[in-house]
């Protein structure tokens, strides 16, 4: 299949539950458009006009056919200094220098660096989104701020959101917990909260202008590191949120074309007087969840959110708060990996203490970058750990006894270097010493200097030595790096 009929099809292959699925998500991102623009400081139409351009052009332009872009806290709250000290306007050239960013690390496909995200982060990271999006709708269940009243509708909203599947699957079943809780608190007048109550829907189109800032280095000094951490922050969870989208329908689809995707949303979006954004795990789940696959789903979404706020405001602001947090809790539940609890009895320790310091991480402090970089950083020094315990040396010595051969198996890196030195005995009284490393690879410059420091401390014993087995790999590093062999060796070492 060619690249053009792959991508008719991710348009035409799943109409009518594409146009469903993206008529519940585009519901369900009012209120959290309006949410994430109160966290960042600004006018609630900041937030849903991001909310539309984001997810059309993302729908567009991205790599990830069903995932569902807008804009999302992970964003917002790097945002909250910056509108705080300089305003809104900077806050969207902000946001536009973070698109030209995540345009650049498409461009330089950096999406690689998602390969070295292990398992248990992303399970990790999984597990966090669940409880933040739980967390987050404890606010609409507190009892100092709503009635009794709600929680029969967020229950009533639950068991219409799991029975209904058992009557038919041509309507999402979110969809209908919507138009029927609406039906009821209309017809009987509940006093509970509703759309309306968590601000003002804009009433007018949004329209293209420039951040009114001045165009010089010390704007560009103000908004780089704000965009810099926005540019960062939206790719990972985009591409985390990606990975999971791939995993639940089984595709594979582009990273590169999602941080290009990306970045061209953000762009575009500054100049319409949106706030950034990236793709939100949780309404992406309710389009998966709902039957959506398609890129129309998530073009659909953005559409009929802005028709719902700035034609159908009205309507749209009595929509009870209860079912929409029904359909949260049922994202969290759904999105929680629960078999994880029980593989932390028969996972490797290291595995399961990874997969707890990114929940713990993530869930502290409500900053998914931190918590993914906790992760990596220990998944990467159990690894170091893990290849370290696969080093060894043995030993042999000459029928004459003259000459001793260190035998290194494994991998020679900053981690076994320890091991490898303590194996060498420098007080024998040989003539010559071999060290082979036929078995062994050389990886790095800690291994480089260790070998360096091993040759002529034996060197400057008295003693000959010479490495032997060198890999094409090993032999090249060691060529480039090491000093045993160049005139005034032993001063360049300790020099360093």
């Amino acid at each position: 299949m060619n690249q053009y009929e792959r991508y008719r099809r991710e348009w035409t292959g799943n109409i009518r539950r594409d146009l469903l699925s993206g008529l519940v998500v585009a519901l369900a991102l009012i209120p959290e458009a309006i949410a994430f623009s109160i966290i960042a400081g600004v006018d609630p139409k900041i937030g849903l006009y991001a909310s539309f351009s984001i997810a059309v052009i993302t729908a567009v332009a991205g790599g990830r056919p069903g995932m569902i872009s807008a804009a999302t806290a992970a964003t917002a709250v790097l945002m909250v200094t910056l509108v705080r000290d300089h305003g809104l306007q900077y806050l969207l050239a902000a946001t536009v220098l973070a698109g030209l960013l995540q345009i650049a690390m498409g461009a330089l496909k950096l999406g690689f660096v998602m390969r070295y995200v292990s398992k248990s982060v992303m399970t990790g990271f999984v597990n966090a989104l669940a409880i933040l999006i739980f967390m987050a709708q404890l606010p609409e269940l507190d009892p100092r701020r709503v009635s009794t009243l709600t929680y029969f509708m967020v229950a009533a909203g639950l068991a219409i959101i799991y029975l209904f599947p058992r009557i038919t699957r041509a309507i999402p079943s979110p969809l209908v917990t919507i138009m029927v809780l609406t039906a009821i608190s209309l017809a009987f007048n509940l006093d509970v909260r509703t759309v309306g109550d968590m601000g003002a829907l804009p009433d007018t189109l949004p329209v293209f202008l420039l951040p009114d800032v001045p165009l010089n280095l010390e704007t560009l000094t103000i908004i780089f590191p704000y965009s810099l951490a926005v540019a960062v922050v939206g790719l990972l969870e985009s591409l985390m949120t990606q990975n999971l989208v791939d995993e639940l329908t089984d595709t594979r689809t582009s990273r590169n074309q999602e941080c290009i995707g990306q970045g061209i949303a953000n762009t575009a979006t500054g100049f319409m007087g949106g706030m950034a954004g990236c793709a939100m795990i949780g309404q992406s789940m309710i389009n998966v969840k709902s039957g959506g696959r398609g890129r129309l789903s998530c073009f659909f979404a953005g559409v009929m959110l802005l028709i719902f706020c700035v034609f159908l405001g009205p309507w749209v602001a009595q929509i009870p708060m209860p079912a929409l947090v029904a359909i949260m809790i049922m994202v969290s539940i759904s999105t929680f990996s629960w078999v994880s609890i029980s593989n932390l009895r028969i996972h490797p320790r290291s595995s399961s203490i990874v997969m707890l310091a990114t929940v713990i991480a993530v869930v502290y402090t409500h900053n998914l970058a931190i918590g993914v970089l906790v992760g990596v950083l220990l998944s990467g020094i159990f690894f170091a750990a893990k290849i370290a315990q696969l080093f060894r040396v043995t030993t042999s010595l000459s029928d004459d006894g003259r000459t001793r051969t260190y035998h290194a198996e494994g991998q020679l890196f900053y981690g076994s270097i320890e091991d490898f030195t303590a194996a060498l005995n420098f007080r024998e009284p040989v003539d010559r010493v071999i060290i082979d490393v036929s078995d062994a690879h050389i990886w790095d410059i800690s291994s480089v200097q260790a070998l360096d420091s091993a040759v002529l401390k034996f060197r400057r014993l008295g003693i000959g030595v010479s490495i032997v087995g060198m890999n094409a790999a090993s032999e090249t590093i060691v060529d480039k790096l090491a000093i045993h062999d160049k005139p005034g060796e032993m001063d360049e070492l300790l020099a360093h």
